[in-house]
């Protein structure tokens, strides 16, 4: 039964948990015990014999032979292979291995086994953890194997260690940094999206750093042993805080946890009859199913907003397309969004009128870009809540948008106050200077909706003591490992996928340093020599503890200065909260990036400005330089 399915959580919201089994040939008998019995959701089982090698059936009569497998294919209906058996691949077999019988072997094995897996429709098979120090000939087989596959997933089993740098130790048994073992089999691989990794979740736990790696990566499995489990005062198996901090994390990015290993907790049996069918590890899945369902439900807009959790989409191109009504609305639900401008103008208009005079004087504002009029109505809002005069321009190049605009202020009995203008704000001569301009005109990078060349425009008519809301903004950029946006955009196949920057709402990433400030534009700006243009060097250092990592692209955020002390943004330290007007922007990279705790990764950023477009170009110089992205706006440009 899935772990959520009692805990008022959505079934399409649950996460299933497994249990490693040995080879059995009655799998019948495996699935009543450990799924109907035991109540697991499915069982992570050998598919073949592990005493049976290739090499020693060979000339004795090997036509006439019958592989060594769990049972016929018809024990179990197809949708019972499908649902409830994960194939554990024989874990003696090692492709790397200097003796060439063992190799030989091994290939032939993996190759039947992945096979049978395919003819039952398995959804997914476990690889056995690289052997030794070299695993090139083990993932070139399995890279031949991935060319074939359409839907079975291949999931790589790595023990989840990292040891101090302090204790790196050559003769010591298996890897010292995980990571970098899935990391050099995942690109010897190519980066398969059909290659995820199941992790081996250990009693001891790298560092928070080192751990938060993975949530970037495409881990589908925690495997947890029954070691990994401490008691607690009842006598019952629990896990540290950190381990329990781990599990929910993998369960908040759809992985799927399967228990493993013999009981290590002899709990006392009652005289109840029915304690004695109980699954020997049962009380481990009520454990894993209680750190499910404590886990807080999905807040209501994180609900609405699941669909989108890492979704490539393309900027909107406001100046270029006129936007649609379904847009529109999405973006006026943001209530939090206008109450901060509402604040913004409140503040501007007592800054600009005392209250003395505030039955006298009359604000000039104008709504540039005024959409179907929420910045209208908050300005409006404002003017009443500190009780000053307003006379308001609205200005909206989308004739559409204009028709309900028209609407609004006729239903609203504005007539007197709000003059509607139907006009690109670039090439409207306006009546009067104002003494306000508002506009909302940012995207999820700052400027990337052509923010500065609009309001460039727009500020003709704006007294040179005038107030531009927004005042100024900044975007950020960060590293991130993101295994999925990666291979989504790889799955094109083109270069102006890589060389585009879409906006996401990030979800499966891992922030490897902090954000770093990029561009910032301030409005007014009445200065001779004004300039768009931006190049900006950053410079970025992984944790001394976080381990390698591998850097697909950047997130980009911004953070805008309303009015004075007002601020709106997306920044992750800085977000204004319940805010959802704006995802991320992601900038990839053509060629992933593998960065190390003691190199910096250093980051060039460009935005470009030509005649009729504008657009970013940036590249990777250390520690791998990359090719230039972009050159010229050749693949992503925004539209004047």
């Amino acid at each position: 039964m899935p772990l959520g399915e009692r805990g008022g959580w959505e079934r399409s919201e649950s996460r299933y948990c497994g249990v490693e089994t040995d080879f059995t040939e009655d799998v019948t008998y495996l699935l009543n015990f450990n799924i109907s019995t035991g109540g697991f959701d499915y069982v992570l089982a050998p598919l073949m014999n592990p005493s049976y090698r290739p090499s020693l059936v060979e000339g004795n009569g090997v036509d006439t032979q019958v592989l060594p497998v769990s049972g016929s294919d018809l024990v179990l209906s197809p949708s019972q292979w499908s649902s409830h058996v994960v194939g554990k691949i024989s874990s003696w077999i090692d492709l790397d291995s200097e003796d060439e019988v063992l190799r030989m072997d091994s290939e032939t094995t993996l190759k039947q086994e992945i096979a049978w897996a395919t003819h039952l429709s398995l959804q997914a098979c476990l690889l056995p953890t690289p052997k030794g120090k070299s695993c090139a000939n083990y993932a070139r087989c399995v890279n031949q194997i991935l060319q074939g596959l359409t839907t079975l997933q291949l999931w790589l089993r790595v023990p989840l260690v990292k040891s101090d740098g302090d204790s790196m130790d050559d003769t010591s048994e298996g890897p010292n940094d995980s990571w970098e073992l899935w990391n050099s089999f995942r690109l010897l691989c190519e980066h398969d999206s059909k290659l995820s990794v199941a992790l081996d979740v250990l009693s001891t736990l790298p560092s928070e750093t080192s751990l938060g790696r993975w949530m970037g990566e495409s881990v589908r499995a925690a495997i947890v042993s029954t070691d990994s489990f401490l008691t607690n005062a009842r006598g019952y198996p629990c896990l540290s805080k950190r381990h329990q901090k781990l599990i929910a994390g993998f369960f908040d990015h759809a992985a799927q946890v399967v228990i493993s290993g013999k009981p290590v907790h002899n709990l006392q049996k009652s005289h109840d009859s029915k304690t004695e069918e109980k699954h020997p590890l049962r009380t481990y899945l009520d454990y894993v199913a209680y750190l499910f369902q404590k886990m807080e439900p999905l807040p209501e807009q994180e609900r609405i907003e699941l669909g989108y959790r890492d979704f490539l989409q393309a900027p909107l191109q406001p100046l270029m397309d006129n936007l649609e009504a379904q847009t529109y609305e999405t973006f006026e639900r943001d209530s939090v969004k206008y109450i901060q401008y509402q604040r913004a103008v409140e503040k501007a208009l007592v800054d600009r009128v005392p209250d003395e005079k505030a039955s006298e004087l009359t604000t000039v504002l104008m709504v540039v870009g005024a959409g179907r009029g929420p910045l209208v109505r908050a300005s409006l809002q404002a003017a009443e809540e500190t009780g000053r005069k307003l006379k308001v321009y609205a200005v909206e190049k989308n004739p559409n948008a204009v028709v309900t605009l028209h609407n609004l202020v006729k239903m609203e009995g504005w007539e007197d106050i709000v003059t509607i203008i139907s006009c690109d704000m670039r090439f409207w001569n306006a009546p009067e200077q104002a003494d306000i301009l508002v506009s909302e005109l940012l995207g999820s990078f700052g400027d990337n909706e052509l923010s500065p060349e609009c309001l460039d425009g727009a500020q003709r008519f704006l007294k040179p003591d005038g107030i531009s809301i927004p005042s100024s903004y900044t975007s950020f950029i960060q590293p991130v490992t993101a295994s999925k946006l990666y291979n989504d955009v790889k799955a094109h196949k083109d270069l102006a996928h890589f060389e585009t920057a879409y906006v996401v709402k990030l979800h499966s990433v891992a922030k490897l340093a902090p954000s770093q400030d990029v561009f910032t534009f301030t409005h007014p700006n009445f200065s001779t020599k004004a300039n768009n243009q931006r190049y900006k060097k950053l410079q970025f250092n992984l944790p001394s503890d976080s381990g390698s990592a591998l850097v697909h692209g950047f997130a980009g955020y911004f953070d805008s200065v309303l009015y004075k002390d007002v601020h709106l943004g997306i920044e992750p330290t800085t977000a204004t909260p319940n805010m959802f007007s704006w995802f991320p922007i992601f900038f990839p990279l053509r060629k992933p990036v593998e960065v190390h705790p003691d190199t910096p990764l250093e980051v060039h950023f460009w935005r470009c400005c030509g005649s009729s477009k504008v657009w970013y170009e940036w590249s990777v110089s250390s520690p791998t330089p990359s090719p230039m992205h972009n050159t010229n706006g050749r693949s992503y440009w925004v539209g004047l």
